[in-house]
């Protein structure tokens, strides 16, 4: 049918009777098409979307140019975007000290150290907290400002870790890595909830990667920034004593959480919480921003919970099909990585030829990270981009395994297959960024996320423990690894087979003809017929 076109003055007369807003902007910049003789055009039910955004949500379809979508995306851009990335970067670097230190001395002077079990309870008991305060967290974030939220625990977690500094007994050490964990525990859902309310559909791939990949840039700098501070020399230090009034371990941390704590106070003053609530922009393009993320068709927020969403989410394979993708990817990860710096010396490499080395690493995620980000945009295929990723990480783990370090030459071939192991990094975060795209409704999307991070926080809290004291060559942690790897390509087979078929079923019985007039509404992925599976 022919189109025609309707008043920006016509459909706020609409909006008025529908929901009695106060919004009496102009928005005349945009278009809205609707059919003609459709004498009671759909609309959206704003019964189920929350007050806040119903202030802003039109009643039916605005349809925004190409032009205009990139202007908006540029505003956000450049205010959210950099804020999400530099935290990220943050919180690895401070997650990310206790590795470093662990050749700088700490593990001389709390001898419990010396342990590899008992060094790897300070990564496990993070996890551990993590793991009890995820839903907490998750629900305080459906309902309070999310940027004000996530400064204020920036702030706590910054100054627990200049605390480590004081620390010169394990009990010590294990209270304030476990008060990390719980202040940290915010970081991730709150970007997953921030990268949905701001980003379109196709968009959240390689927002997700963005942010994600400063666990690869963190160890860049921070093997850069722990290279200068192992320079530092006190008079306690074991190996090569010096004059310094502290040892290295304690600056770092101290200038670590400084760092922080002033980050902290600029993310509260400058991140907006919601596009709703950005007072930096105009009601109008705020409006339109609201409007731009409607194609998601996973709703924006809504503080109502939804008991027959919970319920859903719990009842939904593809839940458990993203808390796998986590579980058997950190577990490798935590492990290699709290051990990193104590395989390479090991390796025969001295220690400030180990904490250079820690970049490349750093490079191998941030390769792996946009690689396979880029190609899901090429290719639109997620599960099989995992998939392939994850052919170098069972090539690495069996050359380790099977080769012996006896000179020169094997000790580079065993750095690098130990490096090439990271690729299944793709996984991690391709799987993160799939969880915001395939869950709809807000209620079904906390839970899932909560469920998302508490495999996550099980798998790293594991991931330590698989390293055995009596296992100098580490064969039976990189066993388990494999498992982990063959476990996760049976997961994603099984995943992209059931949204294949979802996929398929809607199709049949709505339709491949797909309207975004409901893409606020707060129903669920299962729920709206104009819902569609990306996998």
């Amino acid at each position: 049918m022919a189109a025609t076109g309707v008043t920006a003055d016509d459909v706020h007369t609409t909006t008025e009777v529908l929901r009695n807003s106060e919004d009496k902007k102009d928005i005349t910049q945009v278009e809205r098409v609707l059919s003609v003789g459709d004498e009671k055009p759909d609309h959206v039910d704003y019964n189920r979307i929350d007050k806040e955004v119903a202030k802003y949500a039109d009643a039916t379809e605005i349809h925004i140019s190409e032009e205009e979508n990139k202007r908006l995306k540029r505003m956000i851009d450049r205010r959210v975007l950099p804020i999400m990335v530099i935290t990220y970067f943050l919180q690895s670097l401070d997650k990310g000290t206790m590795s470093a230190t662990s050749i700088m001395g700490i593990r001389d002077d709390i001898p419990a150290l010396q342990s590899k079990a008992t060094f790897g309870w300070l990564t496990t008991c993070i996890y551990l907290a993590v793991l009890v305060v995820e839903y907490p967290t998750n629900y305080i974030l459906q309902r309070v400002p999310v940027a004000k939220y996530l400064g204020a625990n920036i702030l706590c977690w910054s100054t627990v870790l200049c605390c480590h500094a004081l620390c010169f007994s394990f009990p010590a050490l294990v209270s304030v890595r476990t008060l990390l964990g719980i202040f940290e525990a915010v970081c991730q859902p709150a970007f997953l909830i921030m990268t949905s309310l701001w980003y379109k559909r196709d968009e959240q791939a390689m927002i997700v990667t963005y942010w994600y990949m400063m666990n690869g840039a963190q160890q860049i700098v921070g093997g850069l920034l722990a290279y200068a501070f192992t320079h530092i020399r006190s008079p306690y230090y074991l190996k090569n004593p010096g004059n310094a009034p502290i040892r290295s371990w304690q600056a770092i941390f101290i200038c670590y959480g400084l760092i922080s704590f002033c980050w902290g106070v600029f993310v509260i003053i400058r991140l907006p919480d919601s596009p709703m609530r950005a007072k930096c922009w105009s009601e109008a393009d705020k409006k339109l921003m609201v409007e731009r993320v409607r194609s998601n068709q996973t709703g924006l927020q809504n503080k109502k919970f939804r008991a027959y969403q919970f319920k859903e989410a719990l009842l939904d394979p593809q839940t458990y099909c993203y808390m796998c993708i986590q579980l058997f990817t950190t577990i490798p990860t935590s492990g290699l990585g709290a051990f990193y710096n104590i395989i390479i010396v090991g390796l025969g490499f001295t220690d400030l030829e180990t904490q250079l080395l820690a970049m490349v690493l750093g490079v191998v995620i941030i390769l792996t990270l946009t690689g396979s980000a880029w190609m899901v945009r090429k290719t639109q295929q997620n599960l099989l981009t995992m998939a392939v990723f994850m052919i170098p990480a069972f090539v690495g783990t069996i050359v380790i395994m099977t080769v012996k370090n006896t000179n020169n030459a094997t000790r580079a071939g065993l750095l690098i297959s130990y490096w090439i192991i990271f690729t299944f990094w793709a996984a991690q975060g391709l799987g993160m960024s799939m969880l915001t795209r395939n869950v709809g409704g807000q209620t079904k999307k906390s839970v899932c996320i909560t469920m998302n991070f508490i495999a996550w926080c099980a798998g790293n809290a594991t991931g330590p423990k698989v390293f055995f004291d009596n296992d100098p060559r580490y064969l039976k942690s990189l066993a388990i690894h494999l498992g982990c790897y063959s476990s996760l390509l049976i997961v994603l087979a099984f995943l992209r087979f059931n949204l294949t078929l979802r996929n398929k079923k809607k199709d049949r019985e709505f339709g491949k003809e797909i309207n975004t007039i409901h893409g606020l509404d707060d129903y669920t992925d299962r729920e709206n017929p104009n819902f569609r599976y990306v996998y």
